[in-house]
């Protein structure tokens, strides 16, 4: 299966992204490596998928219309596609997300799926907060993870890294 790469630049740094023939598989912080078989290049997928995060960035999009080639466990899976549903600009717990998951007791579960999110931003992991409300884990760093709340609050402005 062939892997293409491209690089989409954003208000948080160079993203790189990930597609197979089946769709989007990876969004890549800066500074993160791609695949060693991945070939740097372009795809109809991938065009469209840069398109849609300047649209969020630029506070034009709310939700993701991309096709996804998600790899991981069957409840990975299931916690990865459940992030969608969290609506833009709200948050959610890890106990809200194991209980909407139907395992009320899988919190740590949750955060560890969560932390190996391929998709960060398109399958929105930045909205589960702690039950208190605090700012936990996050792939891109914490500041990353409240510059995108701020931006889906609509508070400017949202930081270059």
């Amino acid at each position: 299966m062939t892997l293409t790469t491209a690089t989409v630049d954003t208000p948080i740094g160079a993203l790189t992204l990930v597609a197979s023939e089946g769709g989007l598989r990876h969004v890549l912080w800066p500074g993160r490596l791609t695949p060693d078989d991945a070939l740097v290049g372009s795809s109809p997928l991938l065009d469209d998928a840069a398109r849609q995060l300047r649209e969020y960035f630029a506070g034009d999009r709310t939700a993701f219309e991309v096709t996804l080639d998600l790899e991981g466990t069957r409840f990975q899976r299931k916690a990865w596609l459940a992030l969608a549903e969290i609506p833009y600009g709200e948050t959610r717990s890890y106990a809200e997300q194991a209980a909407r998951l139907g395992r009320p007791h899988a919190v740590r579960a949750v955060g560890h799926a969560n932390g190996r999110n391929p998709l960060p931003i398109v399958l929105p992991c930045h909205r589960v907060i702690g039950s208190d409300g605090s700012l936990t884990g996050f792939g891109g760093g914490l500041h990353v993870k409240r510059a995108l709340l701020d931006l889906e609050a609509g508070r400017e402005p949202l930081f270059a890294a």
